[in-house]
C-alpha cells in the first residue's frame, strides 16, 4: 500500500540518524541483525568519526531498549504499539531513545523525527508523532519508569526486567541460573546494555597474544592465552584478521575450545577430534591450531556456515562435512568431541542488540530437544575414556544443566569437574560445570560441561 506523502519543505534525517532509522527498519521488516547491518551501511555511505559513533549509539541503544521504549510510547500515545504503523513506530522509538537516553537536545530529537514522519507520510502523521514525542519529553526516564514498571516490592524480577529493558522471561531465566546469587540480577541485566569490548584470538603457532596486541594496539586478555582486547575500530580492517592470523572471537568461546584440549582422557589421545556443531568455525579454527599432529572433523549442515568454517580453518588440519550432527554417518572412536550446540544465544545479548526481543519462550523447548539429540550423538561417537565438552552461549537452565542431566540419566557418561579446565578464571561457583558471566568475567555467558564416556 502506498503511503500518502506531503514532503514539501520537509528536511530529511541527517546521515547518522538516517542510517540508524534504516537499520531499525531492516531489523523490523527483514529480521536483519543490527550488528551486521549497521557496519556495512556505515562503510557503504562513508559515515565515519562522530557521525558513525552517533549512528551506532542510536541504532544499538534503540534496539536494546525496544520494550521500554514501546511501553513509554504506548502510554504517551494512548494506544498499543501494535496499532501504530510500523514505520511510524520505528521513528517514535528513535525519537524516544534520544529523549530518554542521550544528551541530544529535546527540541532536536523531536523536530528531526517529526520532519522525517512528514517525509515518510503526511502532515497528519507528523502531527501525531509531534504530539507523542512532546508528551514523552515532558518527563524523564525515571518518571516514566516509576509509573509503568511493575512494583519492585511485589515483583522484583519484573521490575528489574522493565528498568533494564529485558523481556521478563529472560530476566527470570537469568535469575534462575544465578540461583543463590540472584541479587546480582540488576548488575547482569545492566551489563547487557554495555557496549562490549571486541575480543580477538591470536592463532596458536602463528602469532602470540602479545604480538597481536602490539600490532593492533590492544591489551592481552585476562584468561585465554590467545585473547586480545581491541580498544576500538572495525576489526575487519585489521591485517591480522584479514590474513587469518587472528579471529574475532569472544574470550569465553576461546576458553571453551581450549578446555576440550585440556581434558584428561583415559588412554592415549590418537588425535581424532570432532566439532559436531562447527559453524561459523571460530572454535574449530582454535581446535585445528591446537591439534598437534591430530585432525579435526568439523560438522556443519548449513551451506553458508560450512563455507565460513572452511574459510576460518584454511591451512589447518580440519575436514568440513556438510551433514546433520544428529546423524552424521561417522565411525565412532573420537577422542575429543565438542558440542557447541545451537541455542537461544541469551548469553550474548550485549553483542546482538535486537536479540532479546526476537527470542520467545517457545524457542527454548525446541532448542533443548535439538541439544539433547546432538549431545547423544556426540556420546555415541566418542570412544570409551574419551571426553565430550557440551557448551552453549546461554545460561538458561533448560539449555544447560537440564540437557546435561538428561545425558547423565540416559547415557554411559560421568560428569567431570570442568572448572580446572578454565583456569585461571575465578569465581566459577561450586561446579562441576562452568558458567561464565559478562558482569563477572567480561565474556559472553558461556556454559560448559565436560563428560567422560564409558
Amino acid at each position: 500500500m502506498t503511503r500518502p506523502r506531503n514532503n514539501k519543505r520537509r528536511k530529511p534525517l541527517d546521515p547518522a540518524r538516517r542510517a540508524a532509522f534504516d537499520v531499525l527498519r531492516a531489523v523490523s521488516e527483514k529480521d536483519a541483525y543490527a550488528n551486521l547491518a549497521l557496519p556495512a551501511m556505515l562503510r557503504d555511505r562513508g559515515i565515519t568519526g562522530r557521525d558513525a559513533a552517533f549512528a551506532t549509539e542510536l541504532t544499538y541503544g534503540t534496539c536494546r531498549t525496544r520494550g521500554l521504549l514501546d511501553a513509554i510510547i504506548a502510554a504517551a500515545a494512548g494506544r498499543s504499539p501494535d496499532n501504530i504503523d510500523p514505520v511510524l513506530l520505528d521513528l517514535l522509538r528513535l525519537g524516544t531513545y534520544q529523549l530518554m537516553r542521550t544528551r541530544v537536545e529535546p527540541h532536536a530529537a523531536v523536530s528531526t523525527t517529526v520532519e522525517q514522519a512528514g517525509v515518510e507520510f503526511d502532515s497528519a502523521r507528523a502531527g501525531f508523532v509531534n504530539g507523542v514525542l512532546r508528551t514523552i519529553a515532558g518527563r524523564d526516564e525515571a518518571s516514566w519508569v516509576s509509573e509503568l514498571a511493575p512494583d519492585a516490592a511485589t515483583d522484583p524480577i519484573g521490575h528489574a526486567a522493565f528498568v533494564h529493558a529485558h523481556p521478563r522471561w529472560i530476566a527470570q531465566a537469568f535469575a534462575d541460573a544465578l540461583g543463590a546469587e540472584a541479587g546480582e540480577l540488576n548488575t547482569l541485566l545492566s551489563s547487557d546494555d554495555e557496549r562490549p569490548v571486541v575480543h580477538l584470538a591470536a592463532r596458536p603457532g602463528v602469532l602470540t597474544a602479545a604480538q597481536l596486541a602490539e600490532q593492533v594496539d590492544g591489551t592481552v586478555g585476562r584468561y585465554s592465552p590467545y585473547a586480545v582486547y581491541l580498544p576500538g575500530g572495525d576489526p575487519g580492517r585489521l591485517d591480522a584478521v584479514r590474513n587469518g592470523a587472528a579471529l574475532v572471537q569472544d574470550e569465553g568461546s576461546q576458553l571453551v575450545a581450549r578446555a576440550l584440549t585440556l581434558a584428561e582422557l583415559d588412554g592415549p589421545d590418537t588425535g581424532r577430534w570432532l566439532d559436531l556443531c562447527s559453524g561459523p568455525g571460530g572454535k574449530t579454527a582454535l581446535l585445528g591450531a591446537l591439534a598437534d599432529g591430530g585432525r579435526v572433523t568439523a560438522v556443519e549442515p548449513a551451506e553458508r556456515r560450512a563455507e565460513l568454517v572452511e574459510q576460518n580453518t584454511e591451512g589447518l588440519p580440519v575436514d568440513v562435512l556438510r551433514v546433520d550432527g544428529r546423524d552424521p554417518g561417522l565411525d565412532p572412536g573420537f577422542d575429543r568431541v565438542l558440542v557447541d550446540a545451537p541455542c537461544t544465544g541469551l548469553g550474548a545479548l550485549r553483542r546482538r542488540p535486537e536479540a532479546r526481543w526476537r527470542r520467545v519462550p517457545g524457542d527454548v523447548p525446541q532448542l533443548a530437544k535439538l541439544q539433547r539429540e546432538l549431545l547423544a550423538s556426540a556420546i555415541r561417537l566418542t570412544r570409551p575414556g574419551g571426553v565430550v565438552l557440551y557448551a552453549t552461549c546461554s545460561p538458561h537452565l533448560a539449555e544447560t544443566v537440564g540437557v546435561v542431566a538428561d545425558a547423565l540419566r540416559r547415557h554411559p557418561v560421568t560428569a567431570l569437574d570442568t572448572r580446572p579446565l578454565f583456569a585461571p578464571v575465578d569465581d566459577l561457583g561450586v561446579g562441576p560445570y562452568v558458567q561464565l558471566w559478562p558482569h563477572r568475567h567480561g565474556t559472553d555467558a558461556m556454559f560448559a560441561a565436560a563428560l567422560k564416556v564409558g
